[in-house]
């Protein structure tokens, strides 16, 4: 038999395709949960991402050969011959004399040579729900990721989220050197929300100097018909 010959999959009959209960999905797994703390008031919530492919769906292309086998993404290197297959690349540190680095060893610096201190997952943590926000602060901020949080909350919290309330806290979901912020709000439907984020950096443009239109002091803004030829119109 050729290797590249296909065997016929076997189909279910009828009954068996509507009777038979799905098989458990291999990629479903537990929601994450966060701790929060309130007014004294500690209380795990649970939260799920959702994005475009959850609201809208989304589609997929695959490549296929003469023999309608899958066709997987190779890098060719540049010697010109070798294919490198997926994740058969990765990045390396070295040190200025050419010796390798492990990760683990590195330091990190800001700009003014300064030690930078790495912060901690915020799910391994207590996240205080204590500083609010104001709508302009919120607006204020570019938007990368929306949670939909689920829990028993206090009362005085839900209250408070009803009201508008925006709460601020820092978030970083597996630890690292900048944390986002994060702001836990409720929608119009009851939905409590948690929106991760960082603030953005809006230039303003504007004249320097202000600008004064010439006006002469006698002949007053009359003048300024002499700048145009309304004969040619």
């Amino acid at each position: 038999m050729n290797s590249n010959q296909r065997l016929p999959s076997a189909k279910p009959s009828f009954p068996e395709l509507f009777l038979s209960p799905p098989p458990p999905l291999p990629y479903a797994t537990a929601m994450p949960s966060i701790t929060y703390s309130h007014g004294g008031d500690e209380f795990e919530c649970r939260f799920s991402k959702v994005d475009r492919s959850k609201l809208y769906g989304r589609v997929g292309m695959e490549a296929l050969d003469e023999n309608e086998d899958t066709c997987h993404l190779v890098t060719l290197s540049s010697d010109g011959k070798t294919l490198i297959p997926s994740g058969g690349t990765a990045f390396g540190y070295l040190s200025p004399d050419g010796l390798w680095r492990k990760k683990a060893d590195l330091l990190p610096f800001n700009l003014d040579g300064e030690e930078l201190e790495p912060v901690s997952s915020t799910l391994k943590a207590t996240t205080s729900l204590e500083e609010t926000a104001t709508i302009e602060e919120y607006l204020s901020h570019k938007f990368r990721l929306a949670y939909k949080v689920e829990g028993d909350m206090p009362e005085d919290l839900k209250g408070k989220l009803a009201d508008g309330t925006i709460f601020k806290f820092p978030f970083s979901y597996r630890g690292g050197l900048n944390p986002d912020t994060g702001f836990l709000l409720q929608g119009k439907d009851d939905t409590v929300w948690m929106i991760i984020g960082q603030p953005a950096r809006i230039s303003f443009v504007g004249f320097e100097a202000a600008v004064s239109r010439d006006v002469d002091e006698e002949g007053g803004e009359g003048d300024l018909d002499d700048l145009m030829d309304f004969g040619i119109m």
